[in-house]
């Protein structure tokens, strides 16, 4: 059964027999089920209206407010310029309830004092995130639903941060990491900030760049959307189809975003897209941000965007937490125009990166690590290619695309059951379904050691049998 969110407005003394009868008499003649509404969704200002409070308490489910100014952004069918100065958006039925980030079922409709829309409600965890499959384990599953690099992190960087525990009782100074990332990417000092990691990075650019319209291309890593959500923006999205390949035409995103997320190897579809084509999405007067977080995975980092200062409007985020193993320690960076280092920077706490995360910056930013880092991406390939190999031999699984990063996602009919199954076996993995155009026939399997992927495999080959008893 899909999930509503029925946006109502009301004049002022509106009853909640009307209220009722306009959402019932819509949801009826559009053939949805008043059980499918999760939600009543109002603009602030009515949200205190008896008869609207009424409804929701009613039909048993939350009633939500949104904003006026954040209702103005949406783009509605039927706008009203009285509306508009009345209640400070053009429909406040229609941009309700899609504030959520569904897809208008019913627009508009009306009775004397009331009004009401139907959407569908967003039906995809933004929040879920791999660890949550490992979390209550007790280390007793293989976890391949983490993208963290197995046997992480080396002696050596544990050795490196360690040595800076007796410097705790100063302040952080970023001054020697900010200078070793600048140089790794030959780029000046101020096209550089340290965050704590990438997911800091993205609430930064949601809260302190002024997007109108941002755009989201996916399937890919949803905390961008949540962030931008989060600080009161109406996401639009652009679904990357797997017949494609998951691949991205830079014209499917619309003209007017002034604001495009994307991410360079895609999590969860592990496509690397050409630098080229992400290239052709910057224009004047948009912010083009490309998640790198997986780049340094790549071999070659083929297709990075770091350090290029040609393309206009340009935010390269990068994380040192996934090749490393320091995801608790917390450590990324932003590599951008100076004007946008400074406006992000102005959004962040003071001293929002501890020194041991500073130690961590400058040290895998070093030759060495480098080095060390372009070896284990070249095993990954090899590991992946293998993994590849295995799967291709089960007819129930399919992989959509070309898998370039240090994970693998794949279709499997039930695979919300295989899932189950496999946990059962000993082994995580990561659900596709919390991922914007993917549904529960989607899984997501980190890559590991060919020991490790035969036994995963031949888990497979058993979760797979005991679906088909």
């Amino acid at each position: 059964m899909t999930r509503l969110v029925v946006g109502v407005g009301g004049r002022a003394g509106v009853s909640v027999e009307e209220v009722c009868a306009l959402v019932e008499e819509t949801l009826r003649g559009a053939g949805l089920a008043t059980g499918a509404v999760t939600a009543l969704a109002t603009v602030d200002s009515k949200t205190g209206e008896p008869g609207i409070v009424g409804a929701a308490e009613r039909f048993g489910v939350p009633l939500v407010g949104y904003p006026a100014d954040r209702l103005a952004l949406i783009p509605v069918p039927h706008p009203s310029a009285s509306v508009r100065a009345a209640a400070g958006t053009a429909s406040v039925a229609e941009a309700a309830a899609l504030a959520a980030g569904g897809e208008l079922l019913v627009p508009k409709r009306r009775s004397v004092a009331a009004t009401c829309a139907v959407a569908t409600a967003e039906e995809h965890d933004l929040r879920h995130h791999g660890d949550a499959e490992v979390a209550d384990a007790g280390g007793s599953l293989v976890d391949l639903a983490v993208n963290v690099r197995s046997d992480t992190p080396p002696q050596w960087l544990k050795e490196r941060i360690a040595s800076c525990l007796g410097d705790l009782a100063a302040y952080p100074d970023g001054r020697a990491a900010r200078a070793a990332v600048a140089a790794r990417h030959g780029l000046p000092v101020e096209r550089v900030l340290l965050t704590a990691g990438a997911a800091e990075a993205f609430v930064l650019v949601a809260r302190a760049l002024g997007a109108v319209r941002p755009v989201v291309v996916h399937p890919q890593f949803t905390e961008p959307e949540a962030a931008l959500r989060d600080a009161g923006h109406r996401v639009e999205r652009v679904l990357l189809r797997p017949e494609d390949g998951f691949r991205l035409d830079p014209a499917a995103v619309p003209e007017e975003a002034d604001l495009v997320v994307v991410g360079n190897p895609t999590n969860p579809t592990s496509v690397l897209h050409p630098a080229g084509v992400l290239a052709a999405l910057a224009r004047p007067g948009r912010t083009l941000v490309v998640d790198e977080a997986f780049m340094d995975a790549v071999p070659g980092e083929r297709e990075a965007l770091a350090g290029r200062m040609d393309v206009p409007g340009l935010v390269v985020l990068r994380s040192l937490t996934k090749t490393w193993g320091l995801a608790g320690l917390r450590i990324g960076y932003v590599l951008a125009e100076p004007e946008v280092i400074a406006k992000l920077a102005a959004a962040q706490p003071l001293w929002p990166v501890s020194t041991p995360a500073l130690v961590a910056a400058e040290a895998c930013v070093s030759p060495r690590a480098l080095e060390e880092a372009e070896a284990a991406a070249r095993r990954t390939a090899v590991d992946r290619e293998h993994l590849l190999a295995g799967l291709a031999e089960f007819e129930e699984v399919s992989v959509s695309g070309v898998a370039e990063g240090p994970f693998v996602l794949v279709r499997i009919p039930g695979a919300a059951e295989v899932r189950t199954r496999l946990r059962a076996l000993g082994f995580a993995v990561r659900r596709g379904d919390t991922f914007p155009g993917l549904d529960p026939d989607w899984l997501r399997l980190a890559v590991r050691d060919r020991a490790t992927t035969g036994r995963l495999l031949q888990a497979l080959d058993h979760a797979l049998a005991l679906g088909g008893r």
